[in-house]
């Protein structure tokens, strides 16, 4: 685990014989170990999706926690509802934490700006101070925005990034739904968003040495950026380190979670 650095941009890269020396993989086992990824990470994807679908579970029990003054709100992803991050519900409401989320994101595939009106909506009508996000993917943009939205800004003191796209992806114009299309570096919303620098230091970006969906990674400037060992868009939020930046973020003091 690596934090605050901005990661190697060919993670296929080796340290060679000598200082400063590196020698690429072999072009085959490169391949191979990234097919391997891709297998494992949608493996992770469909199991999550189906156990939500046949097993719907009622988010309300994880309302009620000791330490209501650290809430923790669930953003999923772009075709994830919040069951996708059940054992980050669990691990933190464990850890004594309310954690809430936004029925009505439904699986996530509203414009970034839709999304976090209703996720500052929430906030409001609940009445949430001091919260600290935790998202996935799309869910760090929609984060993100709800952290500059003047209704929603001050009641949220942290969010916790992993594998969020905020420069977007290059895979994104390969594809005709709009829901997908909207993560192209180009989009206007996307480049807007990135070019606000406000609100970065109280986000926490963390990602995978590499990440099939996001070739360019998930490093934010002027976060707190922290790159894990594992490989996978999916499979990061079941990483072994993350628990434990999890609830170190709850734990920080003060407002600005550094």
């Amino acid at each position: 685990m690596s934090p605050d650095r901005n990661p190697d941009p060919d993670p296929d890269l080796g340290t060679g014989a000598g200082p400063g020396r590196t020698r690429r993989r072999p072009a085959a086992a490169v391949l191979a170990a990234r097919g391997w990824w891709w297998t494992l990470d949608y493996a992770y994807a469909a199991y999550w999706q189906l156990r939500g679908l046949l097993f719907p579970a009622d988010p309300a029990p994880y309302l009620q926690a000791p330490r209501r003054d650290r809430p923790v709100l669930l953003i999923p992803g772009v075709y994830e509802n919040w069951q996708f991050m059940h054992r980050i519900a669990e691990l933190l409401h464990g850890a004594g934490h309310p954690v809430h989320v936004v029925s009505l994101l439904g699986y996530n595939r509203g414009e970034v700006p839709r999304m976090a009106a209703l996720v500052s909506a929430y906030l409001e009508e609940a009445d949430l101070r001091d919260v600290t996000i935790v998202a996935h993917s799309k869910g760090g943009l929609v984060g993100k925005r709800a952290m500059i939205l003047p209704a929603s800004a001050g009641r949220i003191r942290h969010m916790v990034a992993v594998n969020s796209p905020f420069a977007g992806s290059v895979y994104a114009r390969l594809f005709l739904l709009p829901s997908i299309r909207a993560f192209s570096p180009r989009n206007g919303e996307l480049r807007a968003l990135a070019a606000d620098l406000s609100v970065n230091h109280r986000i926490t970006s963390v990602y995978s040495t590499f990440d099939p969906h996001i070739p360019g990674g998930s490093y934010l400037p002027g976060a707190r950026n922290i790159q894990l060992d594992s490989a996978g868009h999916f499979r990061t939020l079941e990483d072994p380190a993350l628990p434990g930046i999890l609830l170190q973020a709850l734990a920080e003091p003060d407002a600005q979670g550094n």
